[in-house]
């Protein structure tokens, strides 16, 4: 997975966690062009409602996981 291409935090923690973006986007409800920025986009931060989203599907699989482990807020 990442395919050689430079990503993000968020990027990088999914490729650990076995996961394709298509079942982040399926997990989270959040468009696959938006999955895609936070994954390849390091200076990308998302709106307060995919935010909220995004991180209710991340604490699915991590609940210690916080918003500032993947942006900078």
């Amino acid at each position: 997975m990442g395919w050689n291409k430079p990503r993000s935090k968020f990027g990088r923690w999914l490729d650990e966690k076995g996961k394709e973006q298509e079942e982040f986007v399926e997990m989270s409800k959040v468009s696959r062009n938006t999955v895609s920025k936070l994954c390849n986009d390091p200076t990308y931060i998302p709106g307060a409602k995919v935010m909220k989203s995004v991180m209710d599907a991340v604490r699915k699989m991590d609940k210690r996981k916080r918003i500032n482990d993947f942006f900078d807020v």
